[in-house]
């Protein structure tokens, strides 16, 4: 998740060239008059559009495995986002523990249900002894070789299981990078690794890049989504990838535009539809035909810590946001967004004090929030089916009948 660093911006000639390109963009200029983000250009999506997902903690407790995954069901949400920690699953080198990650992924298959396993959290073993350990910082490894033989075994082993690998997470904030500056070029040099051993494992796996944390901070403590964006382009990320990772976190109602927020005396990264920046630069780089992921996407309620309570919704108003920014990406944004995953069906040890806690849909104990049951209900399309809202008492909704996925229809 992004801690929103929203304050003091250090912009360069790279920054003012992007901001100039977004502003040429908004006016149309170079863009198609029937679809000013090519989504003719999408022929063969790896994901259909829109495919539901939410993020999920099912690592050790077999019980909780089965309820969060029954309800994640009866939501209709046919993907589930799951964290293989590098440091779970080879906590020595070549010392593998695969018993929660089969697990798992039985329990997926027995529902009819998608794995897209996000491959992060490195091992104390694997890591650069000059970079001070800390239980809440994501570190790169000492040597990308190291990564690419746990990305490589972890795809032997699920070949043909797991349908999408997200490769890192938010790359472009500090923290997530072992407390250094951030690096795009070294991001893509990590992706490279993995991205050919998993290739080289299960061709058919979709291969998603890291999600970006939105941030107008550009200093060593981050760089905007944007701004590193264009850096992974310049480095040649795209090669590695069958998608664009992004996240979509509310900072405001999910309709308002960028350009809008910007006349309110905002940043264009306080919206939703920031990811329409982020298409834009894959367009202006020739990527049109490439389709785009949101990994994270959801509201807080949090109005408890001080680092997000300024933009915390009502539980009420989490719920409607949450339902409008699905219809807003199956309105506007098809087919060139296709896995859409919200946040989050709660890790059961999070309590009040965690600010993951308040963007949750599900608590830590199960109990379903406002939002639940308007996701679970609303309308759902894929491709060029739409599955009507779902009355909250029919068969389906309360159990009494199969659960059919948009894609299975």
């Amino acid at each position: 998740m992004l801690t929103p660093e929203h304050r003091g911006n250090r912009v360069g000639l790279r920054v003012l060239a992007l901001f100039l390109f977004l502003a040429l963009a908004a006016l149309g200029l170079g863009q198609s008059t029937t679809d000013p983000f090519l989504a003719d250009a999408i022929s063969d999506p790896p994901f259909e559009s829109l495919t539901y997902g939410i993020q999920a903690f099912l690592w050790w407790d077999a019980t909780v495995t089965g309820l969060r995954l029954d309800a994640i069901r009866t939501m209709v949400f046919s993907h589930v986002k799951q964290t293989f920690a590098w440091e779970d699953i080879e906590p020595l080198q070549d010392e593998w523990h695969f018993q929660e990650s089969d697990r798992i992924l039985d329990e997926l298959e027995r529902r009819g249900m998608k794995l897209v396993a996000r491959l992060t959290d490195t091992p104390g073993w694997a890591l650069d002894p000059a970079l001070a350990p800390d239980t809440f910082i994501d570190s790169p490894p000492a040597n990308p070789a190291d990564y690419a033989n746990y990305c490589g075994a972890v795809a032997s082993r699920y070949r043909g299981r797991i349908a999408a690998y997200q490769i890192w997470n938010e790359p472009n904030l500090s923290r997530e990078w072992g407390n250094q500056t951030p690096s795009a070029a070294g991001y893509v040099g990590l992706l490279k690794a993995c991205s050919e051993a998993i290739r080289a494992a299960d061709p058919s796996a979709i291969l998603i890049s890291a999600g970006l944390s939105p941030t107008g901070t550009y200093d060593d403590r981050a760089h905007p989504d944007d701004i590193y964006l264009q850096a992974m382009y310049d480095a040649g990320f795209e090669q590695y990838v069958d998608v664009v990772g992004v996240h979509a976190p509310g900072f405001s109602p999910p309709e308002r535009s960028p350009d809008r927020a910007v006349e309110m005396g905002s940043q264009r990264f306080f919206t939703f539809r920031r990811v329409e920046d982020l298409r834009k630069i894959m367009v202006a780089n020739g990527d049109a035909a490439r389709q785009m992921a949101i990994l994270e996407t959801g509201w807080t309620r949090d109005d408890v810590h001080a680092d997000y309570a300024w933009f915390a919704v009502p539980e009420k108003v989490q719920a409607r946001h949450l339902v409008a920014a699905y219809q807003y990406a199956a309105d506007y944004w098809r087919p060139w967004v296709g896995l859409m995953s919200a946040i989050y069906v709660a890790d059961p040890s999070w309590g009040p004090k965690d600010e993951e806690y308040y963007w949750s849909v599900l608590t830590p104990e199960g109990y379903q929030t406002l939002a639940y049951p308007v996701l679970a209900n609303m309308p759902k399309y894929c491709g060029s089916l739409a599955m009507p809202e779902r009355d909250p008492g029919s068969p389906e909704a309360v159990g009494q009948a199969p659960i059919v996925f948009c894609s299975e229809r």
